[in-house]
C-alpha cells in the first residue's frame, strides 16, 4: 500500500506514534509518505521507502495568521495525487482530520477516491476539541471519518460522552518498538548520574500543567528522606522554570538534574529504577510503556487510560491524582527491597510485550484495507 500520514512532527505522543507507526509499516514493505510542516523528530535515518513532503507557509500581508490548514489541504492533495495514495492517515483530530475530509472532496472533484483514517490522541477530545469554537468541527470531522481509532478505551468512552459520534471508534493501542527500545549497559551514564549507587527516578513530559511535574518533585522529596536517590527530569515546556525554582525551594538541586529534551530517551531508561507519572490526564501514557519496556516500574496517578497500561501491584501502583504521600510510599515500598524491585521490573517488562509494535502494526494494516476496500467504486 502507498500511505499518507499526517501529523505533528514533534516529541508529543502523537507525533512519536505517527512516526513509528510509519516507520514499522515501511519495514513492512508499504511505501510511506510523511505530510508536515516539519520532518518528524524521529524519522532521523534515510529509509528508500519513506518520503516527507514539507508543507511550506503561505504568506501574505492580508492574513494576520499563515493559512496552514489551507496549504496543508492543498499539499494533501497534491501528494495523493502525485504519489497515487491507498490511504491517509491522520494524527489527532485538530485540524488534521477536517483538512482531510477537505482534500478528499477536492480529490472527488478530480474522479479521485481517497479514504482517510482518523486516529484520536487525547487532548484533542479531552481538552481543546471541547472548546464551543472546535466542537462543531472536530464532531463533523470524525463522523465523515471513514475510519476513527483511539489510543485507548478511556479515549474511546470519553469521545462518546463529549461529542455526538454515530462512527464505530476502533481502540487500538499505542505501541513500543522493542529493537529500539532494548535494555543495554549504560553504566557509565549510571556512574555520571548516581556515582555513589543511589536509585535513580525519572519523570518524561512537556512539562505542562496537566503533567503535574512539581508532584515528581515532591515525591522525590519525600522517597530521598528514606532512600538515596536521583530524579531525572527529561523534556522541557512552560513549567520548567516553575520547577526548577520549586527544586531550589525544597534544597534538592544537587539530586536533580533537569536534562530537557533527549533524542535517545531509551539510554537513560535503562539506568532508571522507577518512572514518575503523576498527570492529572493522559489518555494512554506512552512515557510509561516506554519506561517498563526498559523493565522500569511505574507509579502514576490512575488518571484516564494509565490503568490500561500500568497495572496496579503488577507492574507498579496506581494513586489518586495528587495524592503524592501515596505515590512515595508504593515508590519506597519497590525500591526498598531489591527482591520485590526486581519482581516489578520483570513485571513491568511482561506488559510492555503486549504492545509490541509488531503485535499493533498488523490491526492498521487490516484497517487500511478495510477502508479501502470499502470505499473502491463499485
Amino acid at each position: 500500500m502507498k500511505i499518507g500520514i499526517v501529523c505533528y512532527p514533534t516529541f508529543g505522543g502523537s507525533g512519536v506514534v505517527a512516526t513509528e507507526l510509519g516507520i514499522n509499516l515501511a519495514e513492512r514493505g508499504h511505501e510511506v509518505h510523511f505530510i508536515t510542516y516539519e520532518r518528524p523528530v524521529r524519522l532521523d535515518v534515510f529509509r528508500g521507502n519513506v518520503f516527507y513532503h514539507e508543507v511550506l507557509p503561505f504568506k501574505y500581508s492580508l492574513f494576520k495568521y499563515t493559512p496552514y490548514e489551507t496549504t496543508l489541504a492543498g499539499k494533501m492533495v497534491d501528494v495523493a495525487i502525485n504519489e497515487q495514495l491507498d490511504v491517509l492517515h491522520v494524527h489527532y483530530a485538530i485540524p488534521h482530520a477536517s483538512v482531510a475530509y477537505l482534500a478528499k472532496q477536492i480529490l472527488k472533484s478530480k474522479g479521485i477516491t481517497m479514504p482517510f483514517i482518523t486516529t484520536l490522541h487525547g487532548t484533542d477530545i479531552t481538552l481543546i476539541g471541547k472548546d464551543p469554537a472546535l466542537k462543531p468541527v472536530v464532531e463533523f470531522s470524525i463522523n465523515n471519518s471513514d475510519g476513527v481509532t483511539a489510543v485507548s478505551n478511556f479515549l474511546k468512552d470519553a469521545t462518546y460522552e463529549n461529542f455526538t459520534i454515530d462512527k464505530d471508534i476502533e481502540v487500538i493501542y499505542n505501541f513500543i518498538d522493542f529493537e529500539k527500545f532494548a535494555k543495554t549497559d549504560k553504566d557509565h551514564f549510571k556512574k555520571a548520574i548516581a556515582p555513589d549507587d543511589e536509585k535513580i527516578l525519572v519523570h518524561i513530559s512537556n512539562f505542562r500543567s496537566v503533567k503535574r511535574a512539581e508532584d515528581a518533585l515532591y515525591i522525590f522529596q519525600k522517597v530521598m528522606k528514606e532512600i538515596p536517590s536521583k530524579l531525572m527530569m527529561i523534556g522541557d515546556g512552560p513549567e520548567r522554570a516553575k520547577l526548577e525554582i520549586l527544586c531550589r525551594e525544597i534544597g534538592l538541586c544537587d539530586q536533580i538534574r533537569f536534562l530537557g529534551k533527549q533524542g535517545a530517551i531509551e539510554e537513560l531508561l535503562s539506568v532508571s529504577d522507577l518512572f514518575l507519572l503523576p498527570s492529572s490526564n493522559e489518555s494512554f501514557g506512552l512515557a510509561a510503556l516506554e519506561a517498563m519496556a526498559l523493565e522500569v516500574p511505574v507509579v502514576s496517578s490512575n488518571a484516564g487510560g494509565i490503568p490500561e497500561v500500568n497495572v496496579d501491584g503488577l507492574t507498579g501502583y496506581l494513586c489518586e491524582i495528587g495524592d503524592v504521600d501515596c505515590m512515595a510510599q508504593k515508590a519506597i515500598h519497590i525500591l526498598s527491597d531489591t527482591d520485590r524491585h526486581a519482581t516489578f521490573r520483570a513485571n513491568a517488562f511482561a506488559q510492555a510485550q503486549t504492545f509490541d509494535v509488531k503485535k499493533i502494526t498488523p490491526q492498521y494494516e487490516a484497517l487500511y484495507e478495510r477502508v479501502i476496500n470499502a470505499t473502491v467504486p463499485a
